[in-house]
Parts: structure tokens; sequence; C-alpha cells
């Protein structure tokens, strides 16, 4: 197939409209991205059809799929526009700050993400960070304005995207030392049914940015082969970072994400209270455009966060 010329080309702000709204699969998420109104969108990639004289999506109920023709031409889209961006960032003067954005689910962001933005920033006091930190809204990952996206489930790395495996989803029952020193030890785990149970609500599986199969206390229990006789419990929250701080004050035994717990056990401030983990069967990625990988300072500060794994 001969190349098109480029004066026959669909307009570049066409090209881009389409590129965001195949990326969301929604012409109501690209309109948010892009600051206009879902009529707007809706006609830009009318008129862009009938240009081309090819469908690019399939329209149904709530619902879009891009065509053949419409994954071929988004591929080449995002590849290009990867392009333009990066050229135009190597004529921005040295010397401006740099941000880096990162989206995550808000105890990935709290917990782990964040002491690591602090390592960074600490050989690297000029590099800003933007963190949209969100369980409930799925879209974060998806802008075009995110570097780094921290992700969690069985993902697939797009066109134009590098996805960097960081670790299994696993937990393991932590609390407090003085917790354990006065109730404790618990050395089966029929044993901590006489424990207060930290635990996260159902809602907090059903959140948009998460949407897993749950991970708790009926879980491990069963995984040990013993049953959760869900006794009173002080406390049910939809937020880890609310359950983590429960566990540093004193109050119970919670399910501690290893890779959010891993530092306050290094510390000292939490302990584990029972030896057995549990494992999802998933695993939490990360990903970055190639286009963002470009830019100095993302491309350090993905190593750092690769490297931080090996320590």
């Amino acid at each position: 197939m001969r190349p098109v010329r480029r004066r026959h080309l669909p307009s570049l702000g066409a090209l881009a409209t389409f590129e965001v709204a195949a990326k969301h699969l929604s012409f109501t998420l690209a309109a948010k991205e892009l600051n206009i109104t879902q009529g707007a969108v809706s006609q830009q990639i009318r008129l862009l059809e009938k240009a081309l004289d090819v469908a690019l999506f399939v329209r149904k109920h709530n619902a879009l799929e891009l065509t053949t023709a419409g994954s071929d031409l988004f591929a080449a889209v995002a590849a290009g526009l990867d392009t333009i961006s990066a050229g135009v960032g190597l004529l921005q003067p040295d010397g401006l700050p740099e941000t880096v954005t990162v989206s995550a689910t808000d105890g990935m962001a709290t917990w782990w993400l964040k002491p690591l933005i602090e390592t960074f920033r600490a050989e690297h006091p000029s590099v800003g960070f933007v963190i949209l930190a969100s369980d409930e809204d799925d879209t974060l990952r998806n802008y075009s304005g995110v570097d780094i996206a921290l992700l969690c489930g069985n993902e697939r790395s797009e066109v134009g995207e590098e996805l960097h495996f960081l670790f299994p989803e696993a937990a393991q029952p932590v609390c407090a030392p003085a917790y354990l020193a006065k109730h404790g030890p618990f050395e089966d785990a029929q044993s901590l049914n006489r424990a207060n149970l930290l635990h996260l609500h159902e809602r907090h599986w059903s959140a948009d940015a998460i949407g897993w199969q749950p991970l708790g206390w009926e879980e491990w229990f069963r995984a040990q082969g013993a049953r959760w006789e869900r006794g009173g419990s002080s406390l049910s929250t939809n937020k880890v970072s609310i359950l983590i701080e429960a566990a540093l004050g004193g109050e119970g035994i919670m399910l501690g994400w290893q890779h959010m717990v891993d530092r306050l056990i290094r510390e000292g401030r939490l302990v584990y209270a029972h030896p057995a983990p549990i494992t999802a069967g998933r695993g939490n990625f990360l990903r970055c455009p190639q286009s963002s990988m470009q830019r100095p300072a993302v491309a350090r500060f993905v190593d750092h966060l690769l490297k931080s794994l090996k320590d």
C-alpha cells in the first residue's frame, strides 16, 4: 500500500482526538481528558471516518471497540505522536524544572511509592513529582500526562509502552510489636481468631481501580487449612492506609501487603504475627510510555524503582 501524501492527511487535531478515544475506548473519557464535549469528540471521529472512508470503531450499547483498521491506525498515530512529543522535548531549554507524573492506587502511592520518591529526590532535588492516587478512578492510568502507571493484575503492554514486573501480590499477618507482646504468640493459624483482626471492607475490592478477587482473612485462613470465625473486629475499612495506621497504633492484626509493609517491618514498627503469607496469583507492574522514557528524569526514576527491588 502506497503512503498517503502528507497534504492529504487528516488534521493532526482529529488524529490526536482519535488516539485519546482509542486509548480509553470511550468518547466520554476522551472528552474529559481533552476538556471538550463528548459531542465534539464524536463529531471529530465521524469526520475522520468519513475522510478516511473507513469505520474506526464498532459502536455497541455503552461500549466501543476498535475495528481492524482502527487498531492499525491507533498504533501508527500513537507512535507518531510519541515521536513528535520527543522531538518537542528536545527543543526545551536545559535547566527547566523536571516533573514526573505517576498514577497508582491510594495504598501503593502512600506506602510504596512515596518513600521511594523521597530517596530519589535526596539525590535529584530538582525533580518534582505529581502523584495521581485513587482507588476509584481507573482512568488515571491512561491520562496522557501520566509518565508512569503502577498497576496490579495480569497486565499486557500496549503499543508504545514498556512494562516491568515489580513483585507478586502477597500478604501476611502483621501488627505492632507491643500488640504481639501483649496478645501473642500465635502459634498456629486457628489461634489468630482470638486476636482483633483488622480487615478490608468488601467495598475496597469492588472499587473501579481495584476490581480484583479479594485477598482477605477468609482467604488466608482457608489457605492455612483453618476457618475464620469472624469474631468482633474494632475496624473494617475500604482504605488500606487507614488499616495500616491502625496496625501501627497497636489496635490489632492486619493482612499487610508485603510491598507496603516491608519498610515498616525493617524499621521495627511492625512485626509478622504469623509466618505464613498468602499470594493472590497476580502481580504488580510498572507501565511507562516509551516517549516518557526518553525524558532523563523519568528514565532515572524508573531505574531507581527497579533497583530498589534488588536491595
